[in-house]
């Protein structure tokens, strides 16, 4: 990210991922998604940082997933992502 309009406030985070505010807080200290910023009034969260609570967020609501697990499945998730776009870059996919 290059500009500072590409990073998301904690408010605006909540609204892209239809979250309440201690939903994401909670995540976040739990060290389960990233936040950049030293408390949470300057918190700000990338493309990867909306990504993975998307993710997060489906996966505890679709399967009741408790929120580690969730982080897990979302890990694995992204890793797959990570994988497939280096073997587009391969030419192997």
């Amino acid at each position: 990210m290059t500009h500072e309009d590409d990073w998301l406030t904690l408010e605006e985070l909540c609204t892209a991922c239809a979250v309440e505010r201690e939903w994401v807080i909670a995540r976040v200290r739990e060290g389960l998604f990233p936040a950049a910023g030293a408390t949470v009034e300057e918190w700000r969260f990338g493309a990867a940082a909306l990504r993975r609570a998307r993710r997060m967020r489906g996966l505890e609501r679709d399967f009741e997933a408790v929120p580690e697990l969730a982080a897990l499945v979302a890990d694995a998730l992204e890793e797959l992502d990570a994988l497939r776009a280096r073997l587009r870059r391969a030419g192997l996919e």
